[in-house]
């Protein structure tokens, strides 16, 4: 049957609005040693985390780029520029934050969600954080939430104990480049048995044509803790490549909870080559809330350490991949101890030629008696234009385990249209229905306000007639 199905690209005006670069200070394009060192000494760092940036950038240039994922042709290192200071200082009134930058984030929807349904908010400007404040409450609960550059300097201990420790340098490529020109990002510390009962938020906007954003967000969620942690992020379109190779490491203590949850927005000239892991311990819940919208290239692929007895990883995920865009996301879970158990759940949407590619790796340790995993994709293709692959990959190393893999893929009938419409739907109402029912698992698990902008990002403007 022809289809006639048409659904219009995600309206993404909101996020495509520019500001006139205002830089304090912009680093050279390209890597070299020398644009390392200059951002080591622009951000005041400590001799350790010097060494430890040059120290990256020789792993980067010794590394390979991966060959095994989609294409990142286009993407010149030598026409990047790794480091872009806004001209301003953090500030911890908004009204303090420079008029054009304040009123990017208001159009955002920033000012307001903190105001209504967060604890505190960290928001970043192309390399720095230019905003940054949490309630007085949480604080007196001795909960940390402040930049990665405030922590390096009031808490570097605490730092230097846990960056890159657990994704390294050695990992990948673009893990070595991070850890070379790292600037901005999170710091979160929860002590023992404290609840945060409103989330935290970091929202980071690129905005400078041909830069890269490489955050770093480092949360500790200690002992019988709780948390649920929001990131978002946006950039305006341009007609050059920009990169953003971001790093998430998450350390759940015993018995804690930490829930991260994403809404990412890249435009379509973004290579997003981010990385995130968390470690849990015994007892302790990992959940990932995933949103991956826009990005000419992706590449993410949380990964959850399960190292003591019980512990416990879900993950629900969507990702929309439209016309010249490749998402290749997925999950990996490492069963390390008895008992551990791991839910994944994902969905994608492709369309005009769109390639969503999930790929799960369950890695059961021999330690891992007891241990639980099960797997499940979806995959809605709406023209036969488009591509959706899924590669589970499993390393099973104890017989006592329980594995579940399970994949569909299916596109939009026109059957089902037709049969929507003869209850008394409109042929836009019946499609409508169609895909928010296909994305409705995953906008439960988001606070409503997040919920909204992720319907608003799938908003999908059906076109077409039955026949």
């Amino acid at each position: 049957m022809k289809n006639k199905t048409y659904v219009e690209d995600v309206n993404r005006s909101i996020y495509d609005i520019k500001d006139k670069v205002n830089a304090s200070y912009k680093a050279s394009r390209g890597l070299t040693s020398g644009i390392v060192n200059s951002i080591s000494l622009e951000k005041n760092d400590p001799a350790w985390m010097r060494e430890f940036r040059q120290k990256s950038l020789k792993i980067y240039n010794e590394l390979d780029i991966p060959v095994w994922g989609p294409s990142i042709e286009g993407l010149h290192m030598e026409d990047i520029v790794t480091y872009v200071r806004p001209n301003t200082q953090m500030q911890l009134k908004w009204e303090e934050v420079p008029e054009d930058i304040k009123n990017t984030f208001e159009r955002l929807g920033i000012p307001q969600a903190e105001r209504t349904s967060l604890a505190g908010v960290g928001a970043q400007y192309d390399s720095e954080v230019v905003y940054h404040n949490v309630r007085e409450e949480v604080k007196s609960l001795g909960v940390i939430y402040t930049d990665m550059e405030s922590a390096l300097r009031e808490h570097e201990e605490l730092v230097k104990e846990h960056f890159m420790k657990l994704v390294t340098p050695r990992d990948h490529k673009f893990a070595a480049l991070h850890g070379a020109v790292w600037s901005g990002g999170s710091f979160v510390y929860v002590p023992p048995g404290v609840s945060v009962e409103i989330p935290l938020q970091s929202y980071f906007r690129l905005n400078a044509p041909g830069a890269g954003q490489f955050e770093h967000t480092l949360i500790i969620v200690d002992k019988g803790a709780n948390l649920h942690f929001i990131e978002g992020c946006s950039a305006p379109k341009y007609n050059v490549a920009n990169l953003h190779a971001g790093c998430v490491e998450l350390f759940v203590r015993e018995g804690a909870r930490l829930r991260y949850s994403t809404i990412e927005n890249w435009s379509k000239n973004m290579f997003n080559l981010n990385t995130k892991r968390a470690s849990v311990a015994k007892d302790a819940t990992m959940e990932w809330v995933s949103g991956s919208f826009g990005s000419r290239v992706s590449y993410l692929y949380p990964m959850s350490i399960l190292k003591g007895e019980n512990a416990k990883m879900e993950y629900t995920g969507i990702t929309f991949a439209g016309n010249g865009q490749s998402l290749d996301t997925g999950v990996k879970v490492v069963h390390a101890a008895p008992n551990t158990s791991s839910h994944m759940s994902s969905k994608s949407i492709s369309k005009d030629g769109g390639t969503s590619t999930f790929r799960s790796a369950v890695v059961m340790g021999t330690e891992a008696d007891g241990a639980k995993c099960a797997v499940s994709c979806e995959s809605l293709m709406l023209d036969s234009k488009s591509r959706s692959d899924t590669i589970p990959v499993m390393d099973i190393r104890n017989d006592n385990v329980d594995i579940g893999h399970e994949a569909k893929i299916g596109r939009i009938s026109d059957d089902t249209i037709f049969y929507l419409m003869s209850r008394g739907l409109s042929e836009a109402d019946a499609r409508a229905m169609i895909v928010s029912g296909f994305a409705e698992p995953i906008a439960k698990e988001l606070p409503l306000e997040y919920a909204l902008e992720m319907n608003q990002l799938i908003r999908l403007e059906m076109e077409g007639s039955i026949g």
